[in-house]
C-alpha cells in the first residue's frame, strides 16, 4: 500500500501547491473589483495611477514570447536527457520516449512564440 502513496502524494502535492496559488490570485482579484466597485460607488475618480497602485497589472508586451522561450527550453532539455540516458544504458527507446515527451513543451512554446509575432500590433483581440 505505501508504494501507491509516494507517487499519490507527489500528485497530490503538486496539485495543491496551484490550488493554493491559483486561489489566493482569485481572491486578490475580487478584493480589488470590490474596492474599484466601492469607489465607483463614491464618485471617485480612477486615474491610471490609482489603478497601478491597487495592483492590477497591465499586460505584459513580451509574455508570450517569453514563455514560448522558456517552454523550447524545457523541450531542448528533455532531449538533452534522453539523449543522454540513451547513451548511458545503451537504450535507444529511451531517446524516442524523451523526445515524445520533449514535444508538449516543445509545441506550446513554438505556438506561443507564433501568437506573439501574429498578434503583434493588436491590442486585445481588436486591430
Amino acid at each position: 500500500m505505501s508504494e501507491f502513496m509516494i507517487p499519490i502524494s507527489m500528485f497530490a502535492m503538486i496539485l495543491g501547491i496551484v490550488w493554493v496559488i491559483s486561489a489566493s490570485k482569485a481572491k486578490s482579484k475580487i478584493e480589488i473589483q470590490h474596492t474599484i466597485q466601492a469607489a465607483i460607488g463614491n464618485n471617485t475618480e480612477l486615474t491610471p495611477e490609482v489603478i497601478k497602485a491597487l495592483g492590477a497589472n497591465p499586460a505584459k508586451p513580451y509574455a508570450d514570447l517569453r514563455a514560448g522561450v522558456v517552454l523550447i527550453a524545457v523541450a531542448l532539455g528533455f532531449v538533452i536527457l534522453g539523449y543522454n540516458i540513451s547513451n548511458v544504458e545503451g537504450n535507444k527507446e529511451v531517446m524516442s520516449i524523451m523526445t515524445g515527451v520533449a514535444a508538449f513543451p516543445g509545441l506550446i512554446g513554438l505556438a506561443l512564440i507564433a501568437m506573439h509575432f501574429f498578434l503583434k500590433g493588436k491590442k486585445d483581440g481588436t486591430e
